[in-house]
C-alpha cells in the first residue's frame, strides 16, 4: 500500500514538472510574414498571416512553419505564379521552416518588461532546400506578452529560384527582404 503511494505521488511530481516545463514556452499563432521585392519594373509584397512559431525560453530554440500557399498577393496573377512549378512549387513543398537558436540568450530576459536584441542562427528551408541563416531581431517583453520583430534578406538562387530571361528575370529581385512580426503567450 505505502508502495503504491508512493509510486502515485511520484508519478504526480513527474507529471508536474514535464508540464511546467512545456508550459514555458512561448507561441505565436499571431505571426506577419511578408516578403517584398523591389526592381525598376516593379516593387512585389506578399503577406502570410497563418505562420506558427514557438520560442523556448530556456534553451532559446526558436522555431517558424510558414504555410507557403497563405502568401497573398495585391495581383492574383503574382499569386499564381508564386504557388506554380516555376517558381516556389507549394503543392510539392507546402512549408517553409526556420529553426534556430538565440545565441546571446543571456542578453535576453523573457520574464523583464523591456527591449532587447537577439542574436539568431539557424537553417532556412524553403522549397526543400536548406540553407545557414543568421538575423538579429527585436524582442519586446511587456507583462506575459513577447513580439519579435526581424528583417533579413533571402537570396532565392540559395533555394533553387533562379530566373535567366523573360518577365520573371526583370521583375523580381535575386534578393528579396523578409520581414517577420510575431506575437507570443505562455503554453
Amino acid at each position: 500500500m505505502k508502495k503504491s503511494i508512493y509510486l502515485s505521488v511520484l508519478a504526480s511530481i513527474v507529471v508536474a514538472l514535464v508540464s511546467f516545463t512545456t508550459a514555458s514556452k512561448l507561441v505565436s499563432t499571431k505571426t506577419h510574414i511578408q516578403f517584398f521585392s523591389t526592381t525598376p519594373a516593379e516593387d512585389i509584397a506578399s503577406h502570410n498571416y497563418k505562420a506558427v512559431s514557438t520560442i523556448d525560453p530556456e534553451s532559446g530554440e526558436v522555431v517558424f512553419s510558414v504555410p507557403m500557399q497563405s502568401f497573398e498577393f495585391e495581383k492574383s496573377l503574382m499569386q499564381k505564379h508564386f504557388n506554380s512549378k516555376k517558381f516556389l512549387e507549394t503543392k510539392e513543398f507546402p512549408k517553409a521552416k526556420m529553426t534556430g537558436k538565440i545565441t546571446n540568450l543571456g542578453e535576453v530576459s523573457f520574464e523583464k518588461d523591456g527591449t532587447y536584441t537577439a542574436k539568431i542562427q539557424g537553417e532556412l528551408t524553403i522549397k526543400g532546400e536548406t540553407n545557414p541563416m543568421e538575423s538579429s531581431a527585436t524582442v519586446t517583453v511587456k507583462g506575459k506578452s513577447v513580439e519579435v520583430d526581424s528583417t533579413f534578406p533571402v537570396t532565392l538562387a540559395d533555394y533553387g529560384i533562379t530566373f535567366s530571361k523573360g518577365k520573371p528575370s526583370t521583375n523580381i529581385a535575386n534578393t528579396v527582404e523578409v520581414t517577420v512580426n510575431a506575437f507570443y503567450g505562455a503554453q
